[in-house]
């Protein structure tokens, strides 16, 4: 008996050996990647997927979160330089420094190496900070939200803070929070033509509260928003597809929160 229990366990663990790995497949012309920032695992996933997307003839304007848009000027200037620069000069003239950028920029580097538009489609903390003060109008932006998003955004944003902000601050973040959704979404709509990869995280691509939200119909149709979560976080928001991956492993953000 623990014979045939030892030989069943050695067939079960030589099955796992031999299973294919997870993989992620764009599958649209317009994709809304989301990520789990810190996530190394998930980073993986999205560039083999990526790559095999650029290896099958896709030629999508990469669209990032991850250069506020007021860059977009800067990305543009290197890139009409003869001869143009590498991932590490354009990163370091046009990138925000608090991004873990050697996630990113083997993403930039495919763009500059097949030719591909580079969009920065963030919304800068200066601007941000403006449309906390200010409103969504008063900034330039839509600002016809529909009360139960504002809502969900709001309570996502104080859970998100550890029970430490005040719910007054979170509706003013949640404005904010829409404001970077309809900047990328309007990213999206000026390159969808050609096709649209957008990397950005996993609240900004939900199909309930975030960019998806913001597209034009035509533009919505031809899309798929992508949620990359983690198996012990996998929030509620909701998604085209979902792909689940192991927790990263990080030091508790509530205790840093805290002190």
């Amino acid at each position: 008996m623990r014979r045939a229990i030892a030989c069943a366990l050695v067939a079960l663990l030589a099955a796992c050996a031999h299973a294919p790995a997870q993989t992620l497949r764009l599958e649209r012309p317009v994709v809304l990647l989301g990520e789990v920032h810190d996530n190394a695992a998930q980073h993986a996933l999205r560039l083999q997927a990526f790559e095999a997307w650029l290896a099958g003839g896709a030629r999508p304007a990469l669209v990032m979160e991850q250069f506020d848009r007021q860059r977009q000027g800067v990305i543009d200037r290197l890139r009409a330089q003869m001869p143009p620069p590498d991932a590490d000069a354009l990163i370091a003239a046009a990138g925000a420094s608090d991004w873990q950028w050697h996630f990113y920029r083997p993403f930039v580097a495919l763009a500059l190496q097949h030719g591909l538009p580079i969009v920065a489609a963030n919304v800068s903390r200066d601007e941000a900070r403006r449309v906390m003060r200010e409103g969504l109008q008063a900034t330039g932006f839509n600002a016809a939200v529909p009360p139960e998003v504002l809502q969900a955004l709001a309570q996502d944003i104080e859970d998100s803070h550890c029970g430490i902000l005040d719910t007054a601050t979170a509706r003013r973040m949640a404005l904010a929070q829409v404001a970077r959704d309809q900047a990328m979404a309007a990213a999206v709509e000026q390159h969808a033509q050609r096709g649209v990869l957008l990397l950005a995280g996993n609240g900004h691509v939900r199909t309930d509260v975030g960019v998806p939200r913001w597209l034009g119909p035509a533009t919505r149709a031809r899309s798929e928003a992508i949620g990359l979560l983690e198996s012990d976080h996998p929030g509620h928001g909701r998604y085209d597809k979902v792909l689940l991956t192991a927790t990263q492993e990080r030091p508790d953000p509530c205790a840093a929160m805290r002190r």
